[in-house]
């Protein structure tokens, strides 16, 4: 079973993007767009404040008619952010996602640093891997193939 660890380990970048809660909504989404990313941890410090999404744009900006320019972070995130500890297993962070239709868990540590950022596409990945090697092991058994 894959933990969080792994799953981070296995991302070609390791950069968590953030940005600060007084930044307006339009330098996130700058960012977003630059990063081809669709989430920024919010923080102040080392601390997490939040977290922005291209949901919480979508929902609290453009349905209610606020212009990004002049609304800041902070009035739009989202604070009650929900995170892994990097032992967590692959299936942990999926039924936490799924519970609670999320696509991004931030991933902190022991201490309560943050060390990374997983995303639902991280855990698909993978997921498909790993049935990938199962499927391959099957075939190798089934066919007597050895190696």
């Amino acid at each position: 079973m894959t933990v969080v660890t792994d799953i981070l380990k296995s991302k070609p970048e390791a950069t968590v993007h953030a940005i600060e809660p007084t930044a307006s909504v339009y330098e996130a989404l700058q960012r977003m767009a630059d990063k081809g990313i669709g989430a920024l941890l919010v923080m102040e410090r080392e601390a997490i404040v939040g977290i922005l999404t291209e949901r919480d744009y979508a929902r609290k900006i453009a349905l209610l008619g606020r212009t990004s320019a002049l609304t800041l972070v902070r009035d739009v995130m989202t604070t009650s952010v929900m995170f892994v500890r990097p032992d967590q297993t692959s299936d942990q962070c999926m039924a936490l996602m799924t519970d609670n239709r999320l696509r991004h868990l931030p991933v902190v540590d022991g201490g309560g640093k943050l060390v990374g950022l997983i995303s639902i596409g991280d855990l698909v990945k993978d997921i498909i891997s790993e049935q990938k090697f199962v499927i391959e092991q099957l075939e190798h058994y089934i066919t007597g193939y050895r190696a």
